[in-house]
Formats: structure tokens, sequence, C-alpha cells
């Protein structure tokens, strides 16, 4: 029973719950504007390391392009909590999980797993293929609770992620207020 519960607790972390007060507008340039400069103010989450973890050497060698085109051909897949089935659906992290198994890539099955891997990277220097972590919908509770990976830092960061909210599914995003306020950092798994 133990077991089953903390499996549910880990499981959580990537439903996202809206209310009307979360619902945003993601096709204003201008959300993306001011999004862009919240964000550039914003230092990344400084979260303690466990005093024992090799994780922090945890290094991806599949190419970044090829990881990024893969994941956008997964565009549109439906959200579906608790799977990595492109058959049935994904949530965030079972999205993630997939994309890197393709290229025979072992990583976390949960969000929260990736809070201490890799290097932190500023968000002026996020590039495609690089992991970007959040918060789970409740943005004052500093848990890594959703993720997805950078497809384009040109004019804006845009990220690829499978969300349960407004577009439920697998999709592109610009890292607009809503998601930056749940901002937690950009890693580096290469």
């Amino acid at each position: 029973m133990v077991k089953f519960l903390v499996l549910l607790i880990l499981m959580s972390g990537c439903v996202e719950k809206h209310s009307k007060r979360e619902q945003v507008d993601l096709r204003s340039d201008d959300t993306v504007t001011r999004a862009e400069a919240a964000i550039d103010s914003f230092e990344p989450l400084q979260i303690p390391a466990p005093v024992s973890s090799s994780a922090t050497s945890y290094r991806l060698t599949a190419d970044r392009a090829e990881v990024v085109e893969f994941a956008k051909s997964l565009i549109g897949i439906p959200y579906k909590y608790a799977s990595s089935n492109p058959k049935e659906g994904f949530d965030c992290s079972g999205f993630i999980t997939y994309v890197y198994n393709h290229f025979n890539e072992v990583v976390p099955r949960s969000s929260v797993d990736f809070t201490y891997l890799g290097k932190v990277v500023s968000r002026s220097d996020a590039k495609p293929g690089d992991l970007i972590l959040f918060t789970g919908t409740d943005s004052t509770n500093r848990t890594v609770g959703h993720m997805g990976i950078v497809v384009d830092n040109f004019d804006s960061l845009k990220f690829i992620h499978s969300t349960s909210g407004k577009a439920w599914g697998v999709t592109i995003t610009p890292l607009n207020k809503y998601y930056s306020g749940r901002f937690v950092k950009i890693i580096d798994l290469y």
C-alpha cells in the first residue's frame, strides 16, 4: 500500500489543474515579450544537490537537432496522465522519456528526478535540446513538476512538452507569462 501511495505521489508531478485564474492567452505577442523581460530577471532556482549524488555528471549523447526533430514529429499526440506510450498519449515526463529512449538514452521517468541533473544554463544560453523545468501548477511550491525540451531560442525561447492544459497534448509553447511564473531552471545534459 505504501509503495502504491509513493508511486501515486511521484506520478502526479505532471498533472496540471487549471482554474479560471490560471488561464492565459497564449497567442498574445505582448504577453510573450513581457514574459521574456520577466524571465530575464529570474535567477535559476538554487536547489541543494543530494549529499551523495553522481547524477550531476549525467550526460546524453544523442544529437540535439535529431532529438528536437523527433520530438516535433510527436506534436498532436494527446495528453495522458502517467503514460509514455504514444498510442495512448503522454504526460510531460513520459514524453521526455519516450523521446530520449528513441535514441537509446535512459532518462528518469519523473520530472522531479531531473532536479539535480545536468548543468544549469541561463535562459540566454539555452540551446535546442536543453531541458526546461517548471513547478507544478502551484507556482508557490517550487518543486519541479513539469518539463519540456527547448526547441528554439532565437527570437524567444520556445519549448515542446505534453500539457494537460488548453492545448491538451504535445505542443510547442513560448515561455509566456504563465510558464515564466512556474520557471525553475534550464539544464544541459550534454
